[in-house]
């Protein structure tokens, strides 16, 4: 039975920030972000969008009555929790107006959790063939003012309908993962920023792409000429590039280096205008490539890099499957153009925004956010989440 991806769809907030006004406001070499990270700009959302938010709107893109009708399962992947104990699919699963006979779960591991929730998808399939699974990433990647890591901030989340015989992409049973136990990048509960170390973390997902690609080559009996792109999990494009230069031999074919790099640099041009979603970063490199490629088509065999801090990784590939063009849109970059540009003080003002609850808790938010979703108000310490009607 062949699993994959049938549909896919992407959410961000309608805010952006230019990556060399931040490096200006922090008397930085605009180049330190441009060349340096090969990122231009960062989605920006305001206290009433979210992981429910995005991750709601993300799947609205796709979704039919009929696909409602057939999704039994919703997981998403994220970092950016906003409960404890709540799974945040179970307000998607209300917003979206899924069968009330529908399982319900959140997967965390970093930036790793949207990969492990699509195992968990296919696995589901092959147990309920007619069955269909929405698996969500959605995060929002928050490092405070003038930290370190402020130039790779970011919103936004993929949403993927799982199903059998799909109309983009097969998932192939070619998964080679690893776990280490590291402390790269890591978030305690008492902490509302992540802590990083950031060389060691680069360091870390390097050597976690080498020596997975030499287990899953020698394993599976394969090279880089069966693939024609990689796609690579992105806290900043630069990173895939340092990627793809790892295990592409010095001594390899030009023609196969000229391909690869090409498509690594069609890959990432939704990334440099939103900036790091956490577990939506490899799956949004993997929506760029394919809705921007003029060189893809069916039956390529295209390689997947997931990394998540702390860590674990996992190498796998998809194939590409007839007519996949058909589902994907070729007018996305009008919704980037769209966007609202932020100046230094507004961005400062609206990502970083706390909300305030009141001694019942309670919080309510004067906005304009016409967004399909938004965060309406908190009431009793519970979140009231609202679907605006155009």
């Amino acid at each position: 039975m062949k699993i994959g991806i049938d549909k896919i769809g992407f959410a961000m907030p309608k805010y952006f920030l230019d990556i060399a006004d931040l490096a200006k406001a922090r008397n930085i070499n605009a180049n330190k972000y441009v060349k340096g990270l090969l990122q231009l700009e960062m989605s920006i959302a305001p206290i009433t969008q979210d992981i429910v938010t995005l991750g709601a709107t993300a799947a609205s893109e796709f979704l039919t009555e009929e696909d409602k009708k057939n999704i039994d399962m919703i997981i998403i992947g994220t970092e950016s929790g906003i409960d404890q104990s709540k799974s945040a699919s179970i307000f998607i699963h209300s917003l979206l107006g899924l069968s009330p006979f529908t399982r319900a779960i959140e997967v965390k591991e970093a930036c790793y959790g949207g990969t492990a929730a699509i195992a968990i998808a296919k696995n589901h399939v092959v147990s309920n063939p007619e069955a269909s699974v929405l698996v969500i990433t959605s995060d929002l990647a928050k490092y405070g003012i003038g930290a370190t890591g402020e130039s790779t901030q970011g919103a936004g989340s993929c949403a993927m309908l799982i199903k059998k015989d799909p109309s983009i992409l097969i998932l192939n049973d070619d998964n080679v993962y690893q776990t280490r136990d590291i402390m790269d990048f890591w978030r305690p509960n008492y902490s509302d920023f992540p802590h990083v170390d950031g060389h060691f973390s680069t360091k870390q997902y390097l050597d976690c792409l080498e020596t997975t690609w030499n287990e899953y080559s020698k394993k599976f009996n394969k090279s880089l000429d069966n693939f024609e792109a990689i796609c690579f999990h992105l806290p900043f494009p630069k990173i895939g590039l340092k990627g793809l230069n790892t295990i592409v031999p010095k001594q390899e074919n030009e023609n196969l280096k000229d391909k690869l790099n090409e498509n690594f640099h069609t890959s990432i041009i939704y990334n440099q205008k939103v900036g790091n979603i956490y577990t939506g970063s490899l799956y949004l490199n993997l929506l760029s490539l394919l809705e921007n490629s003029k060189s893809l088509s069916s039956g390529d065999n295209i390689l997947m890099y997931s990394y998540g801090s702390g860590a674990v990784c996992e190498i796998f590939s998809v194939t590409l499957v007839d007519g996949f063009e058909k589902r994907l849109r070729s007018d996305r970059m009008a919704d980037f153009d769209a966007r609202v540009k932020l100046s230094i003080e507004e961005y400062e003002k609206m990502f970083f925004e706390k909300i305030e609850l009141d001694e019942n808790g309670n919080s309510s938010f004067i906005s304009d956010d016409d967004s399909l979703f938004s965060l309406e108000k908190i009431e009793n310490h519970m979140r009231i989440y609202k679907k605006n009607n155009f």
